[in-house]
């Protein structure tokens, strides 16, 4: 296969589908043969004929983060690299470094005091309350202070990390990346785990929201380097996944149009000056028709490629507006697609909004879907099976965790 040649070069770091989706993005837009650091060996890219790889193990450390992209930079310093983080701790130290980074490095993420700001969901939280976004009512638990638990809402409750990057490195027992408790005791027995643990931050105990997955909704955003939005792609979230680590990570999402819902994001993004991509997790809460906004990610989600997959390729805008510095047209991504990664068994069993599941399965007999690893130009044979796997593995995953 042919790959074309620009003054730029994705640099991908992590290999799960989140960097598949965008080595394969790349691929679709601009025919290029992206770069991807990993420190595994396993993986959605392991074996793509989509990308080029390079190993460091241990590439959490920052020391070795550094001299991973120092030598990258150095290595391919004829071109611009336009660097992508697949993951918190990834972005986190993208921009921690950004002074530190090869000046052919082309960092599409906003600065760090900005990220200091608005990543914690705590500060995100009374930044929703300043400008009148509906988010769900939220107690602050300091993990230094031992916060005393007093709470208004009943049971059950959500608790999860005001900073996912630094929770990414915290192990104790009975780890999840959100979680569902019915008492108090509950509660309080995670939160001694936790206390074992290198986590010293915050976490939230929220109000339930009723529903289930299918009242979820994922909205991802461009903001160009003027900080003005200049895209929005609006996706009702069918079905998440359920095993405990993924826990939250949609896998199922129908693109729809809400005017209201963006708009809301816009005044968040214009007040606090963003750039770049941003996504947002939100749910539809039966009680008062509204959708409430749940946290703030800066960076293209583990589920970017809904955003490609219905006509509007997610990774044009950055190259757009940060290589090629043109004026981006405001527009919605308003085609109706489906984004899967699970099968059509798995949707007809587990989605419980039957209209929308409905509609996914006619999206699909028409045609009309996309599963990211699923790549004709990939001529992986290891991929190839790969996907297949990964696909049916899913039903396995739901009959366990559902």
């Amino acid at each position: 296969m042919k790959f074309k040649e620009y003054e730029f070069r994705p640099l991908i770091l992590g290999g799960d589908i989140t960097a598949y989706s965008l080595v394969r993005s790349f691929y679709e837009e601009y025919k290029v043969k992206s770069l991807v650091v990993n420190m595994s060996q396993g993986g959605a890219v392991t074996g793509s004929t989509l990308c080029d790889i390079i190993y460091y193990e241990n590439l959490e450390d920052n020391n070795i983060f550094l001299t991973a992209m120092k030598e990258t930079g150095e290595k391919f310093k004829d071109k611009k690299l336009i660097v992508f983080g697949c993951g918190d701790w990834y972005v986190r130290m993208l921009i921690e470094n950004k002074g530190s980074l090869p000046d052919n490095f082309v960092i599409p993420y906003i600065d760090e005091p900005l990220m200091n700001k608005i990543v914690l969901k705590d500060h995100f939280y009374e930044y929703c309350a300043e400008l009148d976004i509906p988010h769900p009512r939220t107690f602050v638990y300091d993990c230094k202070e031992k916060t005393p638990l007093t709470y208004d809402f009943d049971y059950p409750i959500i608790a999860k990390t005001a900073n996912s990057a630094m929770y990414h490195y915290a192990k104790f027992p009975g780890k999840r990346k959100v979680f569902k408790f019915n008492s108090k005791a509950e509660l309080e027995e995670m939160l001694k785990n936790l206390g074992s643990s290198t986590y010293d931050y915050k976490f939230l105990v929220q109000e339930f929201i009723p529903g289930d997955d299918s009242n979820m909704r994922v909205l991802t955003c461009y903001s160009d380097k003027n900080a003005k939005v200049r895209f929005a792609a609006f996706g009702h979230v069918l079905l998440e996944e359920h095993a405990p680590m993924a826990l939250g990570n949609p896998c199922c999402i129908i693109n729809e149009v809400n005017a209201e819902v963006v708009a809301q994001a816009t005044r968040f993004l214009e007040h606090v000056g963003y750039t770049g991509y941003s996504n947002f997790d939100l749910k539809f809460d039966p009680r008062d028709g509204k959708y409430k906004f749940f946290e703030i990610n800066i960076r293209l989600g583990r589920s970017n490629y809904y955003v490609t997959g219905s006509g509007f390729n997610a990774v044009k805008l950055i190259v757009d507006d940060l290589i090629y510095d043109e004026a981006i047209p405001y527009h919605l991504a308003d085609k109706e697609n489906l984004f899967t990664f699970v099968p059509k068994s798995v949707i007809k069993k587990y989605v419980g909004d039957k209209q929308a599941k409905a509609k996914a399965l006619a999206l699909m007999k028409q045609g009309s879907w996309c599963n990211p690893l699923y790549c004709s130009a990939d001529r992986s044979v290891y991929h190839f099976i790969y996907a297949r796997i990964a696909f049916y593995n899913q039903i396995k995953k739901f009959k366990k965790f559902f």
